[in-house]
């Protein structure tokens, strides 16, 4: 596993990052209304989430989105740690929004209006997969 991220990883490291980042640091602050919104959401396609107190969730959430988006921009974290860290956080927000009602449009994978702040997160899925394919790839013997 590579120490340092490669040149070419780093524009959407960076983009991702700096994003992911953004969005952490804003939930850090997160008022009551603000945590009951995210962790209904959440809770609505993740069922188990609802035992949680909305604050505490959005707490984990703003830490976990921190930590993602620090890793992504820090080039000392390898990029097949980096990326499967991305992977797994936008695999949860597509999964909210393929089961949220009212994304989508009927009988679609296209996103509603509604849908689309989250539908556009597929471009994390692709940053985050494609930093964990080449890096997997490079680990294979070469013959």
């Amino acid at each position: 596993m590579r120490i340092l991220a490669r040149l070419h990883q780093l524009p959407p490291r960076v983009a991702a990052g700096a994003f992911i980042l953004n969005s952490g640091l804003t939930k850090a602050d997160a008022d009551l209304q603000t945590a009951k919104t995210v962790h209904g959401m959440a809770s609505g396609s993740y069922p188990f989430l609802g035992e949680k107190d909305p604050e505490a969730f959005t707490r984990l959430v703003s830490r976990a989105e921190t930590a993602i988006g620090l890793a992504l921009l820090l080039p000392v974290v390898p990029s097949l740690v980096a990326g499967a860290a991305l992977t797994a956080f936008a695999g949860g927000l597509l999964g909210l929004y393929l089961s949220t009602p009212g994304l989508r449009e009927e009988g679609s994978l296209r996103p509603s209006q509604q849908g689309t702040p989250i539908a556009k997160d597929v471009w994390l899925l692709g940053i985050g997969l494609g930093l964990v394919v080449e890096e997997l790839a490079d680990l294979r013997p070469r013959r």
